[in-house]
């Protein structure tokens, strides 16, 4: 499906060293922000306290994180938890005046009194305590799982096209899962397991656009036998950009409306998911797509396998082959 159609191909390799120079210069920058601010991790990483309120009314979801703004609380998650009358809240460890920690009870029963006191109808269903330990599983499991997604996309690309490939795709997908992190290192967002889940829905999707490119690129060699590498690519992508335009597109219109209107609770997760399309579109084009061609891919990496292929089977067709003089 096509709205439109580019008659020219546009000449992107002409400028490849310098979209590449930007990409790397980024992939730096991201990197410098994550070594020497970190990560801003949440509550499910770093420990705390996880509190279930319920009101005979909708929850004013505004009002309570108010109250606790108050009380000090500038990273704290309220969400609404089953109903719109029920609400999870996930307070982070806090600290007395001497540098102690405020027990799970006590910060429990001060959150409660402050929220009784601008709602009477507000009642307390559960109280949890999330260690330290828990979060270090979660985070462990995390990058595991970040591990192994990365590991299967290498997996899939060397199979399906060629280790060039591969090692491009790779380098692409990771350089937007370090800029999602640096962003949220640089200005100190905060890292929860909805914003991990994000990086690993990134992670796909980029690889899908990078697929495309390389199944066009692998149809060019295919079909324009003389035609100079950075040509074959250049028109790659140059007759897949009405179906960027079309899917990312689309896509990004929706994480918009869950940025816009999803409220706090979606706002990071759709924030994550607006950055890694926006330059997941980028790697796919200016990122992938040339360190395949800076690896040198050719002709013969692609079809080299199947001609061999198909001559074998010519001479086996072949009533005397084999056959002895």
């Amino acid at each position: 499906m096509e709205f439109f159609r580019i008659r020219r191909d546009i000449p992107f390799m002409r400028h490849a060293l310098v979209l590449n120079a930007i990409s790397a210069i980024t992939f730096l920058a991201a990197v410098f922000f994550l070594v020497t601010k970190g990560l801003h991790l949440s509550v499910e990483f770093t420990g705390g306290t996880v509190m279930e309120i319920s009101y005979q009314q909708t929850a004013p979801l505004n009002t309570i994180r108010a109250d606790l703004t108050k009380l000090g609380y500038q990273d704290v998650q309220v969400q609404n938890f089953g109903s719109s009358k029920d609400v999870l809240i996930r307070l982070p460890l806090q600290k007395d005046a001497q540098g102690k920690a405020i027990s799970s009870s006590q910060q429990s029963n001060q959150v409660l009194e402050t929220l009784k006191a601008s709602s009477s109808d507000v009642t307390l269903k559960r109280v949890e305590f999330v260690g330290p330990q828990v979060g270090k599983e979660l985070a462990t499991d995390g990058l595991l799982a970040l591990i192994f997604v990365i590991l299967g996309i290498v997996v899939y690309l060397a199979i399906r096209f060629e280790w060039k490939f591969a090692l491009a795709g790779i380098l692409a997908n990771l350089h937007d899962v370090v800029i999602i992190l640096g962003f949220f290192a640089l200005f100190q967002w905060e890292f929860s397991l909805s914003v991990l889940a994000a990086v690993l829905a990134v992670l796909g999707y980029s690889v899908n656009e990078s697929v495309v490119i390389f199944d066009r690129i692998r149809e060019n060699f295919r079909k324009y036998r003389k035609m100079e590498v950075s040509a074959v690519i250049d028109n790659a992508i140059t007759s897949t950009t009405s179906r960027t335009i079309i899917t990312h597109g689309s896509t990004q219109m929706m994480v918009l409306a869950m940025l816009l209107f999803g409220g706090p609770t979606l706002y990071y997760f759709s924030l994550a998911l607006t950055i890694g399309i926006l330059f997941g579109i980028y790697s796919s084009v200016f990122v992938a797509a040339a360190l395949a061609m800076w690896f040198g891919i050719k002709r013969e990496d692609l079809v080299s396998a199947e001609t061999k292929a198909s001559a074998t089977a010519t001479k086996s067709d072949d009533p005397n082959f084999g056959a002895q003089v």
